[in-house]
């Protein structure tokens, strides 16, 4: 009787504890359900840091995130919904915040920390449960964690991941893009026996994504980013018409234009089309996309010169290319050390910045996964500057979450970091390759010079001899000007050159036949 009486006595305040929470749950949960999520989110907060009840402390932890997302504050949202999931399956709100934190990956757009997070749980353990999520939750999943799968290289899995999103979800245009994406890298497991299979259905991929339609995520962009694949995949398989043509069919100013335009000067070179090659080139030189890093642009232009035997014009352009990419080499030396610090980096690529060469600089903030980087920083700081300014100002939920946020920024500033110097080596060692490029083509030229000379070719009379045509017209909807210096909006993407060939012809025994 006596230890009955004893338990009783140790119990008791548990209970009374336990109504308390559920009286609190009740009041919380009412003031949500009434839109008055100022006075839910606190009360919430309250008990997910103190419930005695596990189940009242769970459901508090989901509603205190489904509040914030309600006050627009999507990143601390997901901080909550993220401290829910990594708990693990035990979590009585565990598929609620799965799907939650799906919800805000979408609202936010976030591409490292989410994805990063979704992957970690997608374990064995819960795969069975998550295959009772909603459908368009499931194939977001499915999508996101093929995004990390792909980044690290673990291309089978990314493969399984992407080809289980379904046709009618609004992620299927960018996932089948993904897929084509794997199948077609060099590092695919399988390849030196199945490439041939491998790069056409990575083609049938591309193309699928070409006939989606609305509404899917991001579709246009989606569809420009295939066609690039596509024309890298057909150029890699040394299909250079197929490449040409899916370069072209990137509208003109599109954000991926004039990577198309570059691309497409190799493309048109190596099916021995040198006048489409350097029309290419001449409209990514024009000025209108004078803040272009491209080094490697000029490099193709006197390649296109040298095999037509005009030395004169790869002497220009080889000096064109070091006045305008020879200072940005010695510019770039202080910040590409090991030495360098992560944050200091960001910091190089976040505002506007005159220790960067100006297209350096430009060429970084253009970068996809680096201004996520600076979207999601302005969002959390926004969200920190509502928290510590708004209603909430001063109480334990509006410093805990403020200190959490600052974590997450944290966090963000090492990945946009981490970016930002891997892209600034990636300009250093683009500028040093390409400049060792250009020493060689300007010691072959010479050595080519010599040669005619000493056969006694006379280059200028051979040139001389040659006329000039114009190009053939692609169309009756076309009309022919003939360039005189001035770029015009309309006309840029349209250049055609003629050329000259300088080289001198051979005999059937190989010799150089004299002019």
């Amino acid at each position: 009787m006596k230890r009955l009486l004893s338990l009783f006595v140790v119990l008791a305040p548990l209970a009374v504890f336990a109504q308390q929470d559920v009286g609190g749950y009740n009041r919380a949960l009412a003031a949500f359900n009434a839109g008055d999520y100022d006075t839910a989110a606190p009360l919430f907060f309250q008990l997910s840091e103190g419930a005695a009840d596990a189940d009242v402390k769970g459901k508090s932890e989901y509603f205190l995130a489904q509040s914030l997302a309600k006050k627009g504050l999507p990143v601390a949202a997901f901080i909550s919904y993220a401290a829910i999931v990594n708990a693990g399956p035990s979590h009585p709100s565990y598929l609620k915040a799965v799907e939650g934190l799906v919800d805000m990956q979408q609202q936010l757009d976030e591409q490292n920390l989410i994805p990063s997070i979704l992957n970690q749980a997608y374990t064995d353990e819960v795969r069975d449960r998550w295959v009772t999520l909603p459908k368009e939750v499931l194939a977001r999943i499915n999508y996101l964690v093929g995004t990390v799968s792909q980044r690290r290289g673990r291309f089978e899995e990314a493969r399984a991941l992407l080809e289980a999103v379904p046709k009618d979800s609004r992620v299927y245009a960018k996932s089948r893009y993904l897929l084509g994406v794997v199948l077609s890298d060099p590092r695919f497991p399988g390849r030196p026996g199945e490439g041939d299979a491998l790069d056409k259905a990575a083609i049938a991929a591309f193309q699928e994504v070409q006939s989606a339609k609305e509404p899917q995520v991001e579709l246009k962009s989606t569809q420009h980013l295939a066609l690039l694949s596509l024309g890298r995949l057909h150029y890699r398989r040394g299909e250079h018409a197929e490449s040409t043509a899916a370069y072209e069919r990137v509208p003109r100013h599109a954000r991926y234009w004039d990577q198309a335009l570059f691309e497409n000067g190799f493309a048109r070179f190596q099916n021995e089309d040198f006048g489409g090659a350097l029309g290419s080139l001449q409209a990514l030189h024009a000025p209108q996309f004078e803040g272009a890093f491209q080094p490697e642009s000029w490099i193709l232009k006197a390649t296109v010169y040298y095999y037509s035997c005009l030395y004169d014009e790869v002497k220009t352009t080889l000096a064109a290319f070091d006045e305008r990419y020879g200072p940005m080499a010695k510019q770039l030396e202080p910040f590409t050390g090991d030495d360098t610090n992560l944050v200091q980096a960001y910091n190089l690529v976040a505002a506007e910045n005159r220790r960067l060469p100006r297209p350096v600089y430009l060429w970084l903030r253009n970068n996809e996964r680096i201004r996520e980087v600076m979207r999601m920083l302005d969002r959390v700081d926004a969200e920190k500057r509502e928290l510590s300014g708004g209603g909430w100002r001063g109480s334990p939920m509006a410093a805990q979450t403020v200190a959490s946020l600052e974590e997450v920024r944290g966090t963000l500033l090492q990945v946009g970091g981490t970016l930002a110097k891997s892209r600034i080596r990636e300009a250093a060692d683009n500028l040093r390759t390409f400049s060792d490029q250009a020493e060689i083509i300007r010691v072959q030229t010479a050595l080519d010079e010599k040669d005619l000379l000493q056969a006694g070719v006379d280059q200028k009379t051979l040139l001389t001899r040659q006329s000039l045509y114009r190009p053939k017209m692609p169309g009756a909807n076309y009309n022919y000007w003939k360039f005189q210096g001035e770029f015009w909006i309309d006309e840029i993407g349209y250049y055609q050159y003629t050329l000259k060939r300088g080289c001198p012809a051979k005999t059937s025994e190989g010799q150089q036949q004299q002019p």
